[in-house]
């Protein structure tokens, strides 16, 4: 059976399917029963491989109590994101690397009601008096939507799919991301409370390393998570509240930001706040709380350089509060965050921790960085393929206050 007498025949069973059967009055099981039934009666004694006819019935089904061709898409656990550029431009992330898919969706109407079906079920809205949503799947993708007069190719929507399991630092070392050696260290900085910022460019892994240095989080804190979209995985924390913004309505009211839940945090005893990624005026409210004995904060930025992530937090800072002198914003930044890690995805698509530097103060006008392990490539690497590793530096971390005050006596 060709692809085009495949979708015919899921579109005969589909019209059949929603004409006869009572769909409100029917469970999913029930209905998965009745679809593989007409299926069969359908297909008759044509000739159809096993496999074939699963797909039909799983379209069919799909269609009407699932995501459409989405669910087909989001089963396959080698696809790390899906880009969805109108009704008939549909391109997947493999192993690092983007692919044209042979799918379309039906209808560009078609492609909307799965969206508006998304977006429900978070409890979020998109229409054209609010284009643009971030959002979420019930396993915990995140989703971002544009829709048309915004997206002039169609309904635009951006996937990124939810690892099954969590990430963890002993798979970053499986990776090549890390070392052993380097590892234990972080594990030092998380435990004794040290301020943390993760940087890189967009696809360079900051939530993934982000969700692994969360695990060194000692079990008996108290801990808050403040994203855009839920995405951390953190499982051995019973003490955990995990919060999420929320997109202003129709009327444009209701609107929660990072900042008002970075507010709302800090009157909720917490022991570390982990903000997913700061993007605007928030980094304010983050860096207060950092310099006010909220030791121990996590969170991420994006960034090229640890240098580019200082200057960016700068802008940020401005963005919330203008009227600051520079030197006051440095300041708080230079006493604020303790250690940057930067991350990137590097020319062969893979991603690397790039440089852990320990950020040191304020000196002359800027603020003064201290490199520990820098990235270095080795005599393997070619155009095609990076290969090289992350090397200490023959620099101490200097700020070891804190290190002193968890009892902790390892130099780092």
């Amino acid at each position: 059976m060709t692809f085009e007498q495949e979708q015919e025949l899921v579109a005969a069973i589909k019209q059949y399917v929603t004409e006869n059967i009572p769909l409100s009055q029917i469970s999913d099981e029930e209905l998965q029963e009745q679809v593989e039934q007409i299926a069969a009666q359908k297909i008759g004694g044509a000739y159809c491989p096993i496999d074939q006819r699963v797909s039909i019935v799983e379209q069919v089904y799909s269609s009407i109590r699932g995501f459409g061709l989405l669910d087909s898409i989001m089963k396959d656990d080698t696809i790390t994101e899906v880009m969805i550029n109108g009704p008939d431009h549909i391109f997947i992330e493999q192993d690092g690397r983007l692919f044209r898919l042979e799918k379309k969706f039906e209808s560009q109407r078609r492609l909307e009601d799965i969206i508006q079906r998304i977006v429900g079920l978070a409890g979020r809205e998109v229409n054209q008096a609010n284009p643009i949503c971030d959002t979420r799947l019930p396993d915990g993708s995140r989703v971002n939507v544009v829709l048309p007069p915004i997206a002039l190719c169609g309904p635009t929507v951006t996937i990124r799919k939810f690892s099954k399991t969590p990430m963890t630092i002993e798979k970053l070392i499986e990776y090549g991301s890390l070392t052993q050696e380097i590892a234990d260290k972080l594990k030092i900085l998380v435990q004794a409370k040290y301020n943390i910022f993760i940087s890189g460019g967009t696809g360079s892994g900051k939530t993934t390393f982000l969700n692994a240095l969360s695990n060194y989080i000692p079990g008996d804190e108290r801990v808050i998570t403040i994203e855009d979209s839920a995405e951390l995985q953190i499982a051995h924390i019973e003490n955990l509240v995990s919060l999420e913004t929320r997109n202003a309505n129709a009327s444009g009211a209701g609107q929660i930001t990072i900042r008002d839940l970075i507010k709302s945090s800090l009157r909720m005893r917490p022991e570390r706040i982990i903000v997913g990624e700061v993007r605007g005026g928030e980094a304010l409210d983050m860096l207060q709380a950092m310099n006010t004995g909220h030791d121990g904060s996590l969170s991420t930025g994006h960034a090229n350089s640890p240098e580019d992530m200082l200057s960016r937090l700068e802008t940020m800072v401005l963005q919330g509060a203008s009227g600051l002198p520079l030197e006051a914003i440095r300041q708080q930044i230079a006493s604020a965050v303790d250690i940057i890690i930067h991350l990137s995805r590097l020319r062969d698509k893979s991603r690397k921790t790039m440089e852990i530097t320990e950020v040191v103060g304020y000196e002359n006008g800027e603020i003064i960085l201290n490199p520990l392990y820098v990235f270095e490539e080795d005599e393997n690497t070619s155009l095609s393929r990076v290969s090289g590793s992350l090397k200490r530096t023959k620099n101490k971390l200097r700020n070891d206050f804190k290190l002193k005050l968890s009892g902790i006596v390892e130099e780092i």
